[in-house]
């Protein structure tokens, strides 16, 4: 699991007045449906993910809790666009590669997906504007539209001796969900495992004379609002690290904010935080991250030059951001209008691949270790003239999302993925004796499993010989 500390936002203290008087809407139960069409290419540096990604969809009639209010801290809400986002930067095919080191004090760049740390992480065009936030997270995402990735870095800095160095490094697809998913299950800086740019207001955005942006936004909470258990919900994957022993609030991450249909819009002097609320309204925030002592931020791309207290103190703007906090509710939805217009189920299911081929691996036989790429999503044997034969008997073959888990009597079919000759292999163990076990499967093969309750997984890679190799798989349930 990554191991993350909170974000440490630092704003307006509480003891600074209000100027103006705070009036908390009441909520509702359907949202207004936004009917606007707009002409918008997705998945690309501006508009990242697919069309039907959460970020992008907005909620139909979506169900308002009521029973939580965000709580005061330390410091008034905040619209986060310094030193605690994030920078989106565009990599084009033009952009050298660079190799990113781990931080001197540290043994290796952190991988969440493999859990495992990395002497370097190579990637294959930086460009040459990369500034990452000089806050203590050091965020920076850099989206390469020639390979439609997305490489998110935790705590990167450029050291003095010229070399780019990062704490934890993750990836996700530019043209995907913007989402962790059961088997790859860390795609981003974020410690919901989504990259800071899912939500993030950009800066072609912020004076483009829309009333709205047209996506969902990223949120952060402090301790009092986040919820302890569960830390995380659907379509999050995981959480901060200590989310169990600081939070003490009802609100998981992953959850999705709304503003009533009915909270008024019209009376906020700032256009930019109107912007906000009418977005709120209509796709609402994800809250993706937790921070130290802001009740909620949002947040911004660097350079957007938001500033809702400069020159001097805001106490308009800053009445209005603390409406917003008494307005915002944890809602439900299960049906969404993604961005080109089409309806859609969105609910946690297990009907999703659950297998990941990350180690640690165990040799059993042959000359070395294949190993895992991230990238490939398998593991990857060099040519070999005799087959190498490894396994993974730590359980981690199943990533641990919560809402994603095996159940107990359930079907599981694990359908092999291979290249060269390679074959996957998966036993479940209960008590550490074998009750079910697919045999050795080549590419394209599949083997049902009816899965224990207990279960724990040992996973074979197999190589092929005379050539490279890849292993991978997919472990999906299907029905009895």
């Amino acid at each position: 699991m990554l191991t993350r500390f909170p974000t440490n936002h630092r704003g307006w203290k509480y003891s600074l007045p209000l100027a103006a008087t705070i009036v908390l809407a009441a909520c509702a139960q359907a949202q207004t449906t936004d009917t606007t069409t707009t002409t918008r290419t997705y998945g690309t540096h501006t508009t990242p993910f697919a069309a039907n990604s959460l970020w992008n969809s907005r909620p139909v009639n979506p169900v308002f809790d009521n029973s939580f209010v965000i709580p005061k801290s330390l410091y008034y809400p905040s619209i986060s666009n310094t030193v605690y986002s994030t920078g989106a930067f565009k990599a084009v095919a033009s952009d050298p590669a660079v190799t990113v080191y781990p931080l001197t004090d540290q043994p290796g760049v952190w991988d969440p997906d493999a859990e495992a740390n990395r002497p370097t992480v190579v990637i294959p065009h930086w460009p040459a504007d990369v500034a990452p936030a000089t806050g203590g997270d050091g965020h920076a995402d850099i989206i390469d539209t020639t390979t439609n990735i997305v490489h998110s870095f935790w705590k990167l800095q450029k050291g003095t001796d010229g070399k780019w160095r990062a704490r934890t490094y993750a990836w996700t697809k530019l043209t995907g969900s913007g989402w962790g998913d059961p088997a790859h299950y860390y795609q981003g800086a974020r410690a919901a495992a989504v990259p800071p740019t899912g939500g993030l207001i950009r800066k072609e955005e912020v004076n483009d004379g829309d009333t709205m942006f047209r996506h969902a936004l990223a949120l952060s909470l402090t301790f009092n609002a986040l919820s302890p258990n569960p830390a995380y919900v659907y379509p999050a994957t995981s959480a901060d690290v200590y989310a169990a022993n600081r939070n003490s609030g009802k609100i998981p991450e992953g959850a999705l904010l709304m503003l009533p249909p009915d909270y008024d819009t019209s009376t906020i002097v700032s256009p930019i935080l109107r912007k906000i609320a009418n977005t709120l309204k209509t796709y609402g925030g994800y809250v993706i991250d937790q921070n130290d002592g802001t009740p909620y931020a949002i947040y911004a791309e660097i350079g957007s030059n938001i500033a809702l207290h400069q020159p001097k103190w805001d106490p308009v703007a800053a009445a209005e951001l603390e409406r917003i906090r008494l307005g915002l509710r944890m809602v439900k939805a299960t049906q969404f209008i993604s961005g080109d217009g089409k309806q859609f189920t969105s609910v946690p299911t297990t009907a999703v691949n659950t297998l990941s081929m990350r180690g640690p691996w165990v040799l059993k036989s042959g000359p070395t270790l294949g190993t895992f790429d991230t990238l490939r999503q398998a593991v990857v044997f060099p040519s070999t003239t005799v087959p190498i034969v490894q396994n993974n008997p730590s359980n981690r073959s199943l990533g641990g999302v919560s809402w994603a888990l095996p159940a107990a009597n359930t079907t599981q079919r694990l359908t092999a993925i291979t290249t060269g000759g390679g074959k996957i292999r998966l036993q479940l163990t209960v008590d550490n004796k074998v009750v079910a076990d697919t045999g050795e499967l080549a590419n394209g093969a599949s083997a049902r499993l009816v899965w224990p309750a207990n279960a724990k997984t040992v996973l074979w890679a197999i190589s092929g010989t005379g050539g490279p190799s890849t292993v991978s798989g997919t472990l999906v349930r299907v029905a009895n």
